[in-house]
């Protein structure tokens, strides 16, 4: 945990917050605080500063903080993903918000099995919570959007074009298509598939939708490495 992750309900004053869960834990065991220490912290949604100690009790602490740094900007990104496998999904939600993703659109895919939506990880709170383990390893405050479409064709139909106008669309897709670009200076939207790619007739859907096939090499990647790797290149 590189920055203490406040919220609005750990306030008991303007400058004063109390904690009692992981984080005070985490104070604890990894920290080891004493009275007088200094840690840094950022206000979920908000800036980020500093944080001293000012009691330590056997289930709490009570810290006094002030804000004064802004959070690290994000990518000009909006990814779109396919479902991954369940238990890839917590990881990616954390790497997608360590690397500065502001929007992550989360869809179908032929190869997406119907069981991967059934997964908790899916549910709100997981979400939030992945997505907050994220920004304290990056030392960022603000949350990702996260939005689910659960129907493909619509979706890239209806929607996805807006969303890519103005910027340079890309899919991230093993195959006979031009190297994915490098240092991009613009706007991207960026759809990754399943592993081992979409299917053909998604390929051309995105397409339609103004998104161009790319791709990495010949090797096939899992989901969460052609992320990493993906926005490592553009950006």
């Amino acid at each position: 945990m590189n920055l203490l992750l406040l919220e609005e309900a750990d306030f008991v004053a303007a400058d004063r917050v109390v904690l009692a869960d992981r984080r005070f834990t985490h104070m604890q065991d990894i920290h080891r605080v004493a009275v007088g220490d200094r840690l840094r912290v950022g206000r979920i949604g908000g800036l980020m500063g500093q944080a001293e100690v000012l009691s330590l009790a056997a289930h709490q602490a009570e810290l006094r903080v002030s804000f004064d740094q802004p959070p690290p900007a994000k990518l000009p990104l909006t990814l779109v993903l396919a479902v991954p496998r369940p238990k890839m999904l917590r990881r990616l939600f954390q790497t997608i918000a360590t690397l500065g993703v502001p929007r992550l659109i989360l869809v179908n895919s032929y190869k997406v099995e119907k069981s991967f939506w059934q997964t908790p990880f899916l549910h709100p709170d997981s979400i939030r919570e992945n997505l907050i383990l994220g920004l304290e390893q990056a030392r960022d405050t603000v949350l990702p959007e996260v939005i689910i479409e659960k129907r493909f064709k619509p979706f890239v139909e209806d929607r996805l074009p807006a969303i890519a106008a103005d910027t340079l669309g890309l899919v991230g897709h093993p195959g006979p298509y031009p190297a994915c670009p490098r240092a991009v200076d613009r706007p991207v939207t960026l759809a990754i598939g399943p592993e081992g790619g979409w299917i053909p007739y998604e390929v051309d859907l995105l397409a339609e939708a103004g998104l161009a096939p790319v791709q990495l090499g010949e090797r096939i990647l899992r989901v969460e490495t052609a992320v990493t790797a993906l926005l490592s290149r553009i950006f």
